[in-house]
């Protein structure tokens, strides 16, 4: 989580924001490829209906449930139980929580997804849709929820930077390259099914990275802002610790 990657990040965002802006046509043209592939039932955007192609889709969205399970597990266990010492360092728990919920969560499902209007490539007229096609930068599609601008799938699979970035050096190389690798993937198949259109992807991937660098930045580097494991831990125990105190004497026992 360096410049380097916050420059690169911006650099993809502000070319495909000027690309797909000047030339929106594009996004149908690069759509059109897939609707014209077929099935024996002549359905276009056929690689939509592919068990293969859904089986990796799903497995890709496994990926990210199963890797915010630790954090999640590690809050839960000390909410419930203050006083037991974190699983996990304080910091990450923090760090992978709010990565998930203010990226993939509140920006893209909670705000873009439901107030962006852009309808989906398949339900576009030029495709044999009802909706019409809108450039990404136009929020007045119609869409009426879970539109097309961003993929949350896309969303998901970026997101797994933020588990990357905490690995051990000697692994990070490798976890950042899987990380890359997931959101490729899933970003060719919703675009393969008629799910989203390119720039719906791109932009996906690059909202994402720049709330886990944000995130980063404020909870690990910013000398301003950094935060400590221990000072984490702590706060989470005395926000715990009322709950915990009414629930020990309901149940009749002693608190402390």
């Amino acid at each position: 989580m360096n410049r380097t990657g916050l420059i690169v990040a911006l650099c993809i965002g502000a070319v495909t924001g000027l690309v797909f802006g000047l030339f929106p046509a594009l996004d149908l043209r690069i759509a059109r490829v897939f609707y014209e592939v077929s099935d024996g039932q002549h359905a276009t955007f056929a690689l939509r209906y592919s068990p293969l192609i859904e089986h990796l889709r799903n497995a890709g969205l496994w990926v990210g449930r199963l890797l915010i399970v630790p954090a999640v597990a590690a809050l839960a266990i000390k909410l419930i139980l203050p006083r037991r010492k974190l699983l996990m360092p304080g910091r990450a728990i923090l760090f992978l929580t709010a990565t998930l919920a203010l990226g993939p969560g509140l920006l893209v499902n909670g705000a873009l997804k439901e107030h962006w209007g852009r309808y989906r490539p398949f339900d576009v007229t030029e495709f044999g849709g009802t909706g019409p096609f809108t450039a990404w930068w136009d929020p007045r599609g119609g869409c009426p929820t879970n539109c097309s601008f961003v993929s949350g799938d896309v969303s998901g699979a970026m997101w797994t930077i933020a588990p990357a970035v905490l690995a051990p050096p000697q692994w990070r190389a490798l976890a950042y390259g899987a990380a890359l690798t997931l959101t490729g993937a899933m970003a060719a198949i919703r675009v393969m099914q008629g799910g989203h259109f390119s720039s719906d992807v791109i932009f996906a991937g690059a909202f994402t990275f720049l709330v886990v660098w944000l995130c980063y930045a404020l909870i690990y580097r910013w000398p301003r802002t950094r935060l400590d494991d221990k000072a984490v831990e702590s706060a989470l125990e005395r926000i715990a610790m009322p709950g915990y105190r009414a629930i020990r004497r309901l149940l009749g026992r002693k608190t402390d």
